[in-house]
């Protein structure tokens, strides 16, 4: 699910590398939109926190793999975010931290009583199996590769949980003074913003902090 199409995984594995020497984990890449494509990047720290600078920084890292590799040969519009609150889960073992959380799973294929959608609390997850309580009755064992998208619902002891996690006041400091300095480096192309979701019934009620680099120059431009 952090890919879905063969230009989705073929960027996830460029960027990897990347993600990996700043000690980030890549939660999901995108490419949405039509004539000016959006590729999306959730990325995140592995305690769970990722800061507008650490997105700052990451965003400027990749951007000359991207320009090397050249895998959208069109104009496109680059955002790198961390997965927010009502976070997408992506991986096996995303679900074992939000056990007691409510998620919305939508399968590649209805399984086999035919259904494909389902909204529930997180009981469990072993073995690439997530056991779910669902909000309509009864219970559902979902294996997570067969999943095409699993989507924290915002609720407020998911709100409450996301607080607990934060970083304590002071902190974030050190990072606070990054971001206003590539600010000031960057000027005008530097923007924080926040991440739209597709848009479908598990569209996300609330996005992470962000960082958008503006329009990314198209391949006339960048020779």
């Amino acid at each position: 699910m952090r890919a879905q199409s063969e230009l989705e995984i073929r960027i996830l594995d460029m960027i990897e590398p990347v993600a990996a020497e700043h000690g980030l984990d890549v939660v999901r890449v995108r490419v949405m939109g039509g004539q000016t494509p959006t590729l999306q990047i959730m990325a995140e720290r592995p305690d769970g926190t990722m800061s507008v600078a650490a997105c700052a920084r990451f965003s400027r890292a990749i951007s000359p793999v991207l320009e090397a590799e050249d895998p959208i040969p069109t104009e496109y519009h680059l955002e790198v975010s961390s997965p927010g609150i009502d976070r997408p889960l992506t991986r096996a073992g995303d679900f074992s931290n939000w056990v007691g959380h409510e998620i919305k799973v939508e399968l590649g294929t209805p399984g086999a009583d035919g259904r494909k959608r389902f909204h529930g609390t997180i009981v469990s997850e072993a073995n690439g199996v997530v056991e779910l309580a669902l909000k309509d009755g009864g219970s559902a064992s979902l294996a997570v590769a067969d999943m095409n998208k699993a989507t924290m619902v915002l609720t407020e002891k998911l709100i409450q949980a996301a607080r607990a996690k934060a970083p304590p006041p002071g902190e974030g400091d050190e990072d606070e003074d990054e971001f206003a300095a590539l600010g000031e480096e960057l000027g005008d192309d530097f923007d924080d913003v926040e991440v739209d979701e597709d848009e479908d019934e598990f569209e996300d009620d609330a996005d992470g902090e962000g960082f958008d680099d503006g329009d990314e120059e198209d391949e006339d431009e960048r020779n």
